[in-house]
């Protein structure tokens, strides 16, 4: 099982978004802790304007600076996490960036 660290803060719609992506995609079993950030000085100065931040604990390695599928799809990969069939049964056709900094995915609009 692989140990996930996700620095949120309550109300983070860009966090809910990647935890139902990472629990579309990911390919093995995994443990997440999410990390309140707003209870802590040092936290939310190093994050506050970063989240969703989702950390590797066994690598230290973190995927931030949005909630592409993609992106997230390409980090899981690397680490050879992703549930592949379950990546291709996604349309392609939304995941192009629009205007914004937006992309659309069956119907719904996420924040690159």
């Amino acid at each position: 099982m692989i140990r996930l660290t996700l620095y949120t803060t309550q109300g983070c719609h860009l966090c809910e978004t990647l935890e139902a992506w990472l629990a579309r995609l990911a390919g093995v079993e995994y443990r997440l802790a999410r990390v309140e950030i707003a209870d802590d000085e040092a936290l939310l100065a190093r994050f506050g304007e970063r989240i969703p931040v989702l950390l590797d604990e066994a690598s230290g390695e973190a995927l931030e600076g949005g909630v592409a599928p993609s992106r997230l799809a390409d980090w899981l990969a690397a680490r050879g996490w992703l549930d592949e069939a379950a990546w291709q049964a996604e349309p392609g056709d939304d995941e192009a960036p629009r205007s914004g900094g937006v992309i659309r995915r069956r119907g719904r609009r996420y924040l690159l």
